[in-house]
């Protein structure tokens, strides 16, 4: 199956409002990322047992680790969760960045390191989540 099926099929897995929320973040990313990379990561581990929950991730950047070794990952992720919808901001290295910078403009959402979590598009200001994406796509593009 390719991973556009699996994208469309895990966003039509969504009960309402989320499925259409969910689809109009993966317009809005994509119109932020044309082109781009798309990921689908089911939440399994090498061993098949469930670690997370499901997500769609958009671009493509490095991840380099404590050891040297690096991988290729997403810039910024979509994932539904039993309260809503979690946006991951990939590659933001000040852990309070995004909350101290998009967190008091945002609406009700809860800000982490990476992930920005709301019930509702309706409950934040799309114009900062999307600003807030757009600086993790401008801090982690990959320089050629």
């Amino acid at each position: 199956m390719t991973v556009q099926k699996q994208i469309k099929e895990y966003i039509a897995a969504q009960s309402e409002p989320k499925r259409s929320e969910m689809q109009e973040l993966h317009g809005m990313i994509l119109a932020l990322l044309p082109a781009c990379k798309l990921w689908f990561l089911d939440g399994r581990d090498e061993k098949g047992k469930i670690v997370s929950n499901p997500n769609i991730g958009y671009g493509s950047k490095t991840i380099e680790y404590a050891n040297g070794k690096t991988r290729e990952f997403y810039q910024i992720g979509v994932s539904a969760n039993t309260t809503g919808i979690s946006v991951y901001v990939m590659g933001v290295e000040d852990k309070k960045y995004l909350a101290q910078t998009f967190g008091r403009d945002l609406g009700k959402a809860s800000v982490t390191g990476y992930c920005i979590k709301f019930k509702t598009l309706a409950d934040i200001k799309v114009d900062v989540l999307k600003a807030a994406m757009q600086h993790g796509i401008a801090h982690t593009s990959i320089q050629h």
